[in-house]
């Protein structure tokens, strides 16, 4: 479980987030959404711990970031997975190679137990005798399994996405959401998506957090977006004429 109380962060004079609270609980995929601006890559990355926050707390299972030495930081590392938009695998080597990489970072792991380990995660994403391409020799797709593989190759606590499916396809974007919901209940991992996909977040939103300013604007579940009366929430929510078309067939229920 990660919870964050009244989180502030500022560059200057811009004040991007402004006392964000929220929870997030393992097992659960959470989302994050909101216009470009809104803060929701800031907020990740002082989830990340990339930002250090000006104030707010941010607590890891009972242990706050704050108050932690920089050995239980290291430590703290080794249990969060992320996967970055567009993948961010090293082009110039192996996928057996990208996936081996948190683990020479930081295990004493053998050759052979991290070949093992990394093998049995590309069987769990469904991607077998990959191991000596590189990533320009596969697809889009099947980069993004790749990229999931590397962050649960060090079977992580906290697992956390950055716009998972940009640049796919739908019928692929599924693919990956059922993948990470898959993987999120199996491992009971902590999940934070960010993402400006509406069919991802009502796929697998089982929380939602909207963003706006630098402020949560509102919270809820994929069951519940299309009943706020919220006006930013339904503005970005029903951009598309897709989900106003649903949201009138809800509505009707």
């Amino acid at each position: 479980m990660i919870e964050i109380t009244d989180l502030y962060k500022s560059f200057g004079e811009n004040n991007v987030l402004k006392g964000v609270s929220a929870s997030f609980e393992k097992g659960d995929t959470s989302m994050i959404i909101g216009t470009s601006g809104s803060g929701k890559t800031v907020f990740l990355k002082c989830l990340l711990g990339l930002f250090e926050p000006d104030s707010g707390d941010i607590c890891y299972d009972g242990r706050h970031y704050s108050k932690m030495t920089t050995k239980e930081k290291r430590g703290l590392r080794k249990e969060i997975g992320m996967v970055f938009q567009g993948g961010a695998l090293f082009d110039s080597d192996t996928i057996q190679n990208n996936i081996m990489f948190p683990l020479k970072m930081f295990t004493n792991q053998n050759l052979e137990e991290m070949i093992d380990r990394v093998n049995f995660v590309l069987k769990r994403v469904n991607l077998e005798n990959v191991n000596e391409k590189y990533p320009a020799e596969i697809s889009g797709g099947m980069q993004k399994r790749v990229a999931i593989a590397r962050a649960i190759v060090m079977n992580p606590k906290y697992l956390f996405c950055d716009e998972p499916n940009s640049g796919l396809d739908p019928k692929t974007a599924i693919v990956i959401d059922n993948l990470i919901q898959e993987i999120t209940d199996e491992y009971q991992i902590t999940t934070i998506i960010n993402s400006h996909d509406m069919n991802s977040v009502m796929e697998i939103g089982e929380k939602i957090i909207f963003l706006k300013n630098g402020i949560k604007e509102w919270e809820g579940s994929h069951k519940n977006i299309f009943k706020t009366d919220n006006k930013a929430v339904t503005d970005f929510v029903y951009s598309s004429n897709l989900f106003k078309k649903v949201r009138e067939v809800y509505n009707k229920v």
